[in-house]
């Protein structure tokens, strides 16, 4: 599914009273579900095996409360977020060099990391100039929707 939709999608929900809205196109399927007014919306893209079974565990897991948690501090500078869901990679393949390190300068356009979403590697750019002062994520961490990557300096 192309990544203008996914994000139009998102921001019907998030202004809509929607509270829940799932799209199947082709094989893959979307799901965003708003959680509450404070939460950040949730998107889960699977393959349609897997959409049932995990229906079938999320509906067998009893419901905790989540933990209080301090608000984590802020870094200072342009943040670069995930535009997808999927697998963050610092390189193009195992054993490569990373595309950017803390310190690097970088200008707008410049390769960042690799979002893998559905066997799609998705080349994300920087959307601004500077040097990176901090890098969120780990090599092969799965990351959200809108979730921060990068600090630009």
């Amino acid at each position: 599914m192309d990544l203008r939709k996914l994000k139009t999608l998102i921001d019907l929900v998030a202004e809509s009273d929607i509270e829940e809205l799932e799209v199947t196109e082709g094989e893959s399927k979307v799901r965003i579900v708003k959680s509450s007014a404070n939460a950040q919306n949730h998107v889960m893209m699977m393959q349609p095996q897997a959409a049932y079974a995990q229906h079938l565990q999320a509906s067998a897991a009893p419901v905790a409360a989540a933990p209080a948690v301090a608000a984590p501090a802020v870094p200072e500078g342009h943040i670069v977020k995930s535009p997808m869901v999927g697998t963050f990679y610092r390189s193009s393949a195992p054993g490569s060099p990373a595309f950017v390190e803390v310190g690097k300068e970088v200008k707008e356009g410049e390769t960042l990391c690799i979002i893998e979403a559905m066997k799609l590697l998705n080349e994300i750019d920087a959307d601004k100039s500077g040097v990176i002062k901090q890098i969120l994520v780990e090599n092969g961490q799965p990351v959200e929707y809108g979730q921060p990557l990068f600090v630009i300096g």
